[in-house]
């Protein structure tokens, strides 16, 4: 296991000598990992594409909705139901019009991909900043490992710059983590509470449990040392208050526009927790146990087979070495989230990919510290030990051979995902070349692949987004009532009709053959 520097270094822990020097790992600077992420996450944004239908008709098109005054609306933001926040769009939206001040940005496909960029930069900074705090609490290597596996990954590369609410947890959850790790100049705890928490409110509520081997792991400390309790219960006091601030903000802003007192994540946690057998997330599909296992393999490859490795490796290591009792419970909180995160959502019925994002960080970080361990064994050169006696260029081609087969897996998935999966973009672009671009009042219509329809901002203003009847016999989304552009013209407080939270069909969705200007039956690319 990785030394655990739990409180700067002191006169001991320091030396000018040479010889010191020399086994001082080479560190990345910060910026050059922000850099790297940067350059990455930008290319998913541009290349992409829209995984989930989810992050359309719930994400994109309210947004859109604000911006433009139309747009599609599922049954989650009817005022009978309000499981999604306006708040988290509200963001957006406004990060989309101070877009539309760049020259650059002429169109509504640029405002989408301006916001995706922005996206990009915020998950680059996170990324950083939790690579600084790895590099400095465990070690400069382990940073570096964490890095590779953050921006060689297909899951990271649509995650990063994915318009949902998980992603936006695993942003927060990214200095959450940074918080709690870091010890110097004290415990952070206030910190950590406080971006875990916006993870949660402002994101996805699930997030939170995330934290709780952080916050046991300070229970545990001050249990230990009864002096600090009473100074732990005032960081999270402050951590706690900080929340509520920004619950604060989140409630004031749905009342605004549902015209209701809403508590957002409070509504998720009922829907998805305590609805009835005849709704509740397993009426949209269930999954084996191992569904999170195959996926997870797919997207990180060998890096999920490390972070699965990572607690077995630290109870092998601590077992057959001198490790101090705090540096033992410091690695293993650190590779826990993980592990709860995987074993909470495994156990549930409904299973969908997004639901792992917030814990993609926490898979890097068990990865990376699986793998420094694994290095530090096999570049032993203890000649008492087997591995002591592999040749060098033996062992320099293992971890070559190691390198390659993890980037080569990683790129070739993202490059198959990217040209496999993109024919919505390329279909709907051609749609602002048309000769129906002048027209008013055009109908877009979509039949059984509906689900892969990537958001009004890919139809000219003139075009609206409809639905024919096809094999699908689920419910559809409806439209929000059109709005002047402007603040405060929008009728999100109205109760749409023909919505349901039990996924039945209503036939009010679908429009007449008739009307259809242009009908898009399915995306082949």
């Amino acid at each position: 296991m990785p030394a655990v520097k739990s409180a700067p270094p002191g006169p001991r822990g320091t030396s000018s000598s040479p010889r010191a020097a020399a086994h001082v790992p080479v560190q990345l600077p910060g910026i050059v990992a922000f850099y790297i992420a940067f350059l990455v996450n930008v290319l998913a944004a541009l290349l992409a594409p829209i995984q989930d239908c989810d992050e359309t008709f719930n994400y994109w098109e309210p947004t859109h909705y604000l911006r433009h005054g139309f747009g599609l609306q599922t049954w989650e933001y009817s005022p009978e139901y309000a499981i999604r926040s306006w708040f988290y769009v509200g963001l957006h939206a406004i990060v989309t019009g101070i877009g539309t001040f760049m020259p650059s940005v002429t169109n509504k496909i640029d405002e989408f991909y301006f916001l995706r960029i922005v996206l990009a930069t915020t998950c680059a900074a996170c990324q950083a900043r939790l690579y600084v705090t790895v590099s400095r609490v465990l070690n400069p290597r382990v940073g570096i490992m964490f890095l590779m596996a953050m921006v060689l990954s297909p899951g990271m590369f649509h995650a990063s710059v994915a318009y949902l609410p998980s992603s936006f947890a695993m942003y927060a959850a990214m200095l959450g983590m940074a918080s709690f790790m870091e010890w110097r100049g004290g415990l952070k705890t206030a910190q950590g509470i406080m971006w875990f928490g916006v993870a949660g409110i402002v994101g996805w509520p699930f997030a939170v449990a995330l934290s709780l081997p952080y916050l046991l792991e300070e229970l545990v400390l001050a249990t230990v040392s009864q002096s600090s309790l009473w100074t732990a219960a005032r960081r999270w006091l402050d951590g706690g208050l900080r929340c509520v601030i920004v619950l604060g903000l989140q409630f004031v802003v749905d009342f605004f526009f549902y015209r209701s007192p809403e508590l957002v994540p409070f509504n998720i946690v009922k829907y998805n927790i305590f609805s009835g057998s005849s709704k509740g997330p397993n009426i949209f599909g269930t999954e084996p146990w191992h569904f999170y296992m195959r996926n997870l393999l797919l997207n990180f490859n060998v890096w999920f087979v490390l972070a699965l490795l990572a607690l077995p490796l630290i109870a092998l290591r601590s077992s057959s070495s001198a490790v101090s009792a705090q540096s033992r419970l410091r690695g293993v909180v650190f590779v826990s989230p993980f592990y709860l995160w995987l074993s909470i959502f495994s156990l549930q019925a409904h299973k969908e990919e997004r639901f792992m994002y917030p814990a993609y960080p926490a898979l890097a970080l068990n990865a990376a510290i699986s793998l420094h361990m694994v290095l530090s064994a096999f570049g032993s050169a203890d000649a008492a030990r087997f591995v002591g006696r592999i040749p060098p260029n033996v062992k320099l081609a293992v971890v070559a051979g190691f390198g390659l087969v993890a980037i080569a897996a990683g790129v070739l998935r993202t490059v198959g995902i990217v040209t496999g999966y993109s024919a919505p973009f390329h279909v709907h672009r051609a749609l602002q070349r048309g000769h129906l671009v002048a027209m008013d009042d055009v109908n877009v219509c979509y039949g059984k692949e509906w689900y892969r329809f990537p958001s009004s901002f890919f139809l000219p203003r003139n075009h609206r987004a409809k639905f024919v009847k096809s094999a699908f016999d689920g419910l559809l989304p409806g439209e929000f009532r059109e709005a002047e552009t402007g603040f405060g013209s929008w009728a999100t407080w109205l109760v749409p009709s023909g919505m349901n939270d039990e996924n039945r069909e209503d036939v009010g969705k679908y429009v007449r053959r008739q009307l259809l200007w242009i009908f898009i039956p399915s995306f082949i690319h």
